[in-house]
């Protein structure tokens, strides 16, 4: 699973979700069996190549439709705001589905 995710920095233990559109990076979170396998930053999201499974934003009215469609998950993390938090919140299935 490839997660993508607005931050304020490209800081893994230090920067934090913010909204899409005052994000100035952009990671890409590689989980695989419950394990976070890697972590990736960008300055720009058009930098992104390959598939990503979902985006994390920080609330229910961000502008998400762009990733709906093109098919993907759209999680809300409501109080998470590490990557730490956020994975440990995407393992136990505590985020928000907006897409449902």
């Amino acid at each position: 699973m490839l997660l993508l995710l607005p931050m304020d920095g490209d800081n893994t233990q230090e920067s934090e979700l913010t909204g899409i559109l005052t994000a100035t990076h952009w990671a890409t979170v590689e989980v695989e069996e419950g394990r976070v396998v890697e972590i990736n930053f960008y300055t720009d999201r058009s930098e992104i190549e390959g598939w990503l499974d979902a985006v994390i934003v920080t609330n229910n009215y961000e502008p998400v439709m762009e990733f709906i469609d093109n098919q993907m998950m759209v999680l809300v993390a409501h109080t998470q705001r590490t990557v730490d938090d956020i994975v440990e919140a995407y393992l136990f299935r505590e985020l928000h589905d907006l897409s449902v």
